[in-house]
């Protein structure tokens, strides 16, 4: 059965683990485990893999309730705008407050943060269809999602999407689970895996992309003339960014 077999690589050298949230600062975490053993046989995943999963999935913030991709995401967005200190300052500035912000689904912890932006709005996968969205061309200067991509039938075609409505000098800014000893692979012919909860088999939780250390390339096919990869802590915390030139 193909679509249960592990693809173990060498384990994955780790930098210095996060102190401190990126989105508000606090010192204090708390530590979940989120994977259930149907979910680590379908994926594949090696031991080592299923340890900087859970990290990432399920390390919170004890003050904001932020987890590990949700920081990662905080982090790579500070970047894209010179910002050095947390999201939650970063989103007080003035030039902040002008941003014009799409973000689709909940970015996990980072909505409590947007929302306060008065040029925010946020819209639900699959209600969005990410695919084709109903934006004019030039309409945001930033769009933010977080671990939907994978879910998405076309993710280029989705992530070209992301580009068309940004305006010139805008960033798309985004997680997916990346498995980074592996390569990226579509999921179509396996058996139906799903994230998110145990229990949910909705069809918005089907996973139909497995990423892998190429992710990156699905930013240069939609059109994005420059990716980045932001890591507050590897491999547990990858977030990417496609900006569109000037």
């Amino acid at each position: 059965m193909i679509g249960i077999l592990r693809r173990e690589g060498p384990p994955v050298t780790a930098t210095a683990p996060l102190k401190t949230c990126t989105c508000c600062g606090s010192k204090d975490f708390v530590a979940n485990k989120v994977l259930w053993p149907a979910l680590v046989q379908e994926w594949g995943l090696s031991d080592d893999e299923t340890q900087y999963v859970d990290r990432q999935q399920g390390l919170q913030c004890g003050r904001c309730g932020s987890n590990l991709r949700t920081m990662a995401l905080a982090l790579a967005i500070c970047r894209c705008y010179g910002h050095n200190g947390t999201f939650a300052q970063f989103i007080e500035e003035a030039k902040t407050r002008r941003l014009r912000v799409l973000e689709v689904n909940e970015a996990g912890g980072l909505t409590q943060f947007l929302c306060r932006l008065p040029r925010h709005i946020i819209e639900r996968y699959p209600e969005l269809d990410m695919m084709h969205m109903p934006y004019q061309e030039c309409s945001y200067d930033l769009v933010v999602h977080s671990d939907t991509l994978e879910h998405v039938p076309q993710p280029v075609a989705a992530l070209a999407e992301c580009y068309r409505v940004l305006v010139p000098g805008g960033y798309c800014v985004y997680t997916v689970p990346a498995i980074v000893g592996r390569m990226t692979r579509s999921r179509a012919g396996l058996s139906p895996s799903y994230h998110g909860d145990a229990n949910q088999r909705s069809a918005d939780f089907v996973v139909q992309t497995e990423y892998g250390c190429d992710a990156w390339k699905h930013l240069i096919l939609a059109g994005f003339q420059e990716c980045r990869l932001i890591t507050p802590e590897f491999p547990s915390a990858l977030a990417f960014v496609g900006a569109r030139w000037t």
